[in-house]
């Protein structure tokens, strides 16, 4: 590995570790449930978490190194296998996903949880998703259950989109990078807890007229790099004051 490579996967494992320890401050854990992801540069494979870590654990030098095609069979983990399965596909498919992100966060989740479930593009925030999110209306069975043959269905449902809804299991975020999809992340769980919330009050959502929504979609394109970018590195400013140890 040249020096370059190396900073590089050092600086990707420091980003991942922070993604995860970002994510039980948002109350996004499930246990020791779940995976993030992230594709190391020259088609090296992606880092993992470890199955049994609390995610308050993960640091950027327990991620493990999953190369397709080398070292995937060496998981013996059910849990870590299942990951594989969920992951793999889409990196191999999507040359531009650098991270993926699989949770099955409170506000995100119990959309999947309806018949019809969708974002509902009535706030603001919500207009950040329009034209980026792919619904699976369909549970076949686990990934766990159905193996291999689950995670190449779930990555034909992605498509070419960058947030999946999958039916009665949870959320998949993409991005180009970690910043990214941490980003997409946070406001997409923000925008379905307030449409959790207007539910409560009653009534039919206000939505946002179609030539609105393709404004935002221009001003999100135009800024939105920069944004993803600013809010990510804030972030890990925080938690290099309070939580120094994911660094290591």
């Amino acid at each position: 590995m040249t020096d370059n490579a190396a900073d590089s996967e050092e600086r990707l494992r420091r980003d991942l570790a922070a993604a995860f320890r970002l994510a039980v401050q948002w109350d996004m854990a499930e246990g020791i449930c779940n995976h993030f992801t992230a594709r190391l540069p020259g088609n090296a494979g992606f880092l993992l978490n470890r199955h049994g870590l609390h995610w308050r654990e993960v640091s950027a030098s327990n991620l493990v190194r999953i190369v397709p095609g080398s070292n995937e069979l060496a998981l013996q983990d059910d849990d870590d296998k299942v990951a594989y399965h969920i992951h793999a596909p889409v990196y191999r498919r999507r040359p531009e996903i650098g991270c993926v992100l699989h949770t099955h966060m409170p506000y995100a989740t119990a959309l999947c949880m309806k018949d019809g479930g969708r974002l509902a593009m009535a706030l603001q925030t919500a207009t950040l998703f329009h034209d980026r999110i792919a619904y699976d209306d369909s549970y076949p069975a686990s990934v766990a259950a159905a193996g291999a043959n689950e995670g190449e269905r779930l990555a034909d449902a992605l498509a070419e989109r960058d947030v999946l809804f999958m039916r009665s299991h949870g959320i998949l975020v993409c991005g180009a990078t970690v910043a990214a999809a941490v980003h997409d992340l946070y406001y997409l769980e923000r925008a379905c807890r307030m449409q959790w919330l207007a539910a409560a009050y009653g009534g039919a959502d206000a939505l946002i007229p179609q030539d609105a929504l393709e404004r935002q979609k221009a001003v999100h394109a135009r800024w939105g790099n920069r944004y993803k970018i600013e809010h990510f590195e804030a972030l890990k400013r925080l938690l290099d004051r309070d939580e120094p140890d994911y660094a290591a």
